[in-house]
């Protein structure tokens, strides 16, 4: 299965990023919980290929993923692609509790 590459202009989302977290502080006022901590990730080689069931999930913590964006607002010139992996992992847990 391929398909054409998706673009997505930053400015755009930005814009959905402010939209969803304005929704949420709404929703549940400037501080969210979350309920859980451990969840299951799945390794970066077998995320796509939807073909065939993975096989090597592994253990991640919301509250290292927090941390690690946590450390970011400290450092941001140590800014990462996987920041956005980590931040990936609490805007997750965030959408499930948040109607």
């Amino acid at each position: 299965m391929t398909s054409e590459p998706l673009q997505i202009p930053i400015d755009q989302l930005r814009r959905v990023v402010d939209a969803a977290l304005r929704h949420v502080e709404a929703s549940a006022g400037p501080t969210v919980t979350l309920k859980e901590d451990y969840f299951w990730s799945v390794p970066n080689d077998s995320l796509h290929d939807v073909f065939n069931e993975p096989g090597d999930l592994t253990i991640g913590r919301l509250s290292e993923s927090w941390q690690h964006l946590e450390d970011l607002l400290a450092h941001q010139d140590q800014a990462v692609g996987h920041h956005l992996v980590w931040l990936a992992d609490v805007i997750r847990a965030i959408g499930r509790d948040i109607p």
